[in-house]
This record gives structure tokens, C-alpha cells and sequence, in this order.
């Protein structure tokens, strides 16, 4: 079923028919979605997945809870009404609680391309086969994922608010193994032709075969050079710092420390829904238009964001962050865009008389949320630089790093770009070179 605005429209006037509540929200979600699995050189799995779903909130005496249903003949409909308004009976009245937004204006954003969303399981194959191909040159073993397919998120409530976004996504990842070493390269994109798959091949056959026979380099302080999955992985988990309810509550790093300067001077971050490379909806879980935030400038933390109800507490504007309700998070950045210099990841190795080359982390987890210490190992390409180039491969590390030293300690950055990793969500950043980042100890391989 394809949730087109039309039948958006017809399945939130059947919620509306049927909801007794005093208030009722619907977010109506849709996914069509297509994946390609390789592995040992070989394709083994082709999956697709067409889904549609209805969440109805109903909001009564200052109560609200949600049901969820994917079936939408009229009974499942009422049924699905029915129990969000006995769930929200069961709740302890809040106070704080806000009707529900009125009718919002929404800048468009264009992230749809057909092709992507209807491409097909032979396009995927022909292009893993170039890839598998690519792998056999350098005798070594690929493995990875090409998805493609399509989002659709709409958003309405009994007060007029109308909310729809649909947009095309694409996904290639790739590992190249060899007998002692591995690369990695991954990508995202609205259009599947912006993940230069051919290019991702390469990047990580190279990887792989310039890491072949790693030697072992004692853990210590070292000039790191992080690439942009490496940069964009530890960046997500300052994600919920940067809610107004995670401050208010004393759960974020960046309590009572909001317009100081808490960052190296060339930090600057903002959340920008509306940058050509980042994704997603100009409306948040609430529905309220999604703002530009700037959110370091200079190493200062310049703003929060909010949803609602926080911003009604703070006294300030909602900026269109907020997540679904009800939930225990607030609030949170999810177009995160880490501005940069215009300088190639070739330079800045150039600039390094000795140092490491990360090419991406991995099991990161956190130590200490207020001094924001992570712990994590490096995986797919760690690399010794001396007297600005690249020498060889290195055994891999664990770290126990503070990310607010971190981003202290940056030397130089590259040109933002649109990254893609495992531990977080897409954002666009900067290769990093960081002086004297934390490797506490080896692993084993």
C-alpha cells in the first residue's frame, strides 16, 4: 500500500469519525523498503517490506496515551480510537500538558526521486556485482547491504493541523576482508546515485590491502586524524545534551553551562533540517515547523532546542525539535551540521609529522555523561601516519576519550560532508585532526 497524501487524508477522517476524545492526533506513517544482502561474495538475501501504520493520540482532562494499529477497515479504526482513550483514562493527570498545535506553515523540501524508490532487485544485484568484482581484484571477501525505498511521515490533529512528507532513501554499506586486515566504507542519500557506489568499493578495497599484516603500536596520546564516520559516531552522543529538558532535568553535559564557552573556538554547530545534504521532515513529532538552530558558535554554546511544553517551562519559542507524545525525552537536534574548512583529508595527513588515521569507531558507550567520556575501539582501517603520509596498518585500539576535551583539541577540519556510520543518526560533518586523543589499550586484531 502506498500512503499517498490522498489516502492520508481519507484514513485521519475515519480517526476523526470515530474518536470520542476531546482531543485526537494521528500520525500516519508509511514505509515501502527493499534490501539487497551480500556476503562471502556472494548475493544471499533479498528482502522488501511494505508498511503502513496509524498512531492515534487521544488527549482527555489532561490526560493523553497512544494505539497503534496497521489494519484499516472501520472496526480497526474504532477499536484503535477506543483504546488510546482508555489508556489515557489510566494516566495520572499532567498539568503541563498543552492542546494540541493548531494548523503550522511548513517550508518545502523537495526528497523524493522516483527512481530510487522503485528501484528494483536486478538494479541492486547488477550493482553488487560491480562491487563483488571490484573485491576479486585485491583477493579479497565483500560484504554489505544496498537498501532502497521510500518514507512517508503525516501528521494531523482535531485542531486543524496537517502536516505530510514523503521522501526516497538509499543505503550502500561495504566490508572488504582480507586474510589480516579490513575496509569499510558506507553512504547515505535521498537519490541512489549520490552513493557513488563504485567509489565506496574502491575506498574500501584500498583500505583493506593498505592495512594487509598490521603492526602493533603502543596505546597512548596521539594526533588523531578521524574521518567523517568516525567524527559523525561520537557527535551523536551529544544529541539529547542539547534538549532544553535534558538541562532543565541536570541530565545533559551542558547544564548550567548554556552561553559559555564550553568548545574549542572553531566549533560551530547547528541543527539545519533544510542543508542540501541532510534528510528528513520540516515538521517534528509534534508537528511544529522544524527551525534552524545555531547551537556552538565560536565553542559557546549559543542555544537548546525545544519542543512545546519545554519551551512554555523556559519561557523561549519551541524551535520544532520535539519528539512524539507522550515520551520521558523532551527534545532533541537531529540534523546535526558541523561546519568546517575547505581542506582535503590528503592535506591534512600532509600536515601530520606522526599521528593515526581512523577511519570509523564502533561499541561505543558512554563512562561519564557529564564529562561526556566515551569508551570505544576503532575498526575497517587504522592507519600510522609519519612525516605526512600514510605507512601502514595498525592493530586496533579501545579509547576513553572526553568528547568536550575532544572538541578542545581540534588542529584542523575538513570539508563538511554528508557521513553515514552504525552508532548514530546521518549528520554532515568535517574530517577532524585532534591532538592527543586517548588510546588506553590494544585489541587483538
Amino acid at each position: 500500500m502506498v500512503l499517498t497524501r490522498q489516502l492520508a487524508d481519507e484514513l485521519f477522517g475515519k480517526v476523526l469519525k470515530y474518536s470520542r476524545a476531546e482531543e485526537t492526533e494521528a500520525s500516519i506513517s508509511g514505509v515501502s523498503y527493499s534490501l539487497t544482502r551480500f556476503a562471502n561474495n556472494t548475493i544471499h538475501q533479498n528482502v522488501a517490506e511494505e508498511d503502513v501504520t496509524i498512531s492515534v493520540r487521544a488527549v482527555s482532562d489532561h490526560r493523553t496515551a497512544r494505539a497503534s494499529t496497521n489494519k484499516f477497515d472501520d472496526d480497526s479504526i474504532r477499536q484503535v480510537c477506543e483504546s488510546a482513550l482508555a489508556l489515557a483514562g489510566l494516566q495520572p493527570p499532567d498539568p503541563d500538558l498543552l492542546s494540541v498545535p493548531g494548523a503550522q506553515v511548513y517550508r518545502a523540501v523537495d526528497r523524493f526521486d522516483r527512481e530510487t524508490a522503485e528501484l528494483s532487485p536486478r538494479a541492486r544485484a547488477e550493482t553488487v556485482q560491480k562491487v563483488i568484482q571490484r573485491a576479486g581484484m585485491d583477493h579479497l571477501t565483500a560484504a554489505g547491504v544496498f537498501s532502497s525505498g521510500s518514507v512517508v511521515q503525516a501528521l494531523y490533529n482535531s485542531r486543524g493541523l496537517s502536516a505530510y512528507h514523503d521522501e526516497s532513501v538509499s543505503e550502500f554499506s561495504v566490508t572488504m576482508l582480507g586474510d589480516s586486515s579490513s575496509g569499510w566504507a558506507k553512504r547515505t542519500g535521498t537519490r541512489w546515485q549520490q552513493l557513488s557506489v563504485d567509489d565506496l568499493a574502491d575506498r574500501a578495497a584500498r583500505k583493506a590491502t593498505q592495512s594487509r599484516e598490521p603492526r602493533e603500536i603502543s596505546p597512548g596520546k596521539y594526533t588523531v586524524i578521524l574521518e567523517p564516520a568516525a567524527v559523525m559516531d561520537l557527535m551523536g552522543f551529544f544529541l539529547l545534551d542539547f534538549g532544553g529538558l535534558a538541562v532543565e532535568e541536570k541530565r545533559s553535559c551542558l547544564t548550567d553551562r548554556v552561553n559559555q564557552k564550553v568548545f574549542g573556538g572553531n566549533i560551530h554547530v547547528r541543527d539545519d533540517v533544510y542543508h542540501p545534504s541532510q534528510g528528513g521532515a520540516p515538521f517534528d513529532g509534534e508537528g511544529m515547523p522544524r527551525q534552524r538552530v545555531s547551537l556552538v558558535r565560536n565553542g559557546v554554546v549559543e542555544n537548546l532546542v525545544y519542543s512545546r511544553q519545554t519551551a512554555r517551562k523556559a519561557g523561549t519559542a519551541p524551535t520544532g525539535h520535539g519528539f512524539p507524545l507522550p515520551n520521558e525525552y523532551g527534545e532533541a537536534p537531529v540534523n546535526i551540521v558541523v561546519e568546517g574548512e575547505r581542506r582535503s583529508e590528503e592535506e591534512i595527513i600532509h600536515s601530520t609529522s606522526q599521528g593515526l588515521l581512523v577511519t570509523r569507531l564502533w561499541y561505543i558507550r558512554e563512562v561519564d555523561p557529564y564529562k561526556k567520556i566515551m569508551t570505544g575501539m576503532t575498526r575497517d582501517g587504522t592507519f600510522w601516519i609519519e612525516d605526512g603520509e600514510v605507512k601502514y596498518g595498525v592493530k586496533n585500539f579501545r579509547f576513553n576519550e572526553s568528547l568536550i576535551e575532544m572538541l578542545n583539541k581540534v588542529e584542523m577540519m575538513g570539508q563538511p560532508q554528508r557521513a553515514a556510520g552504525e552508532e548514530s543518526v546521518e549528520m554532515v560533518v568535517p574530517t577532524m585532526k585532534v591532538a592527543d586523543f586517548n588510546f588506553s589499550s590494544l585489541t587483538k586484531f
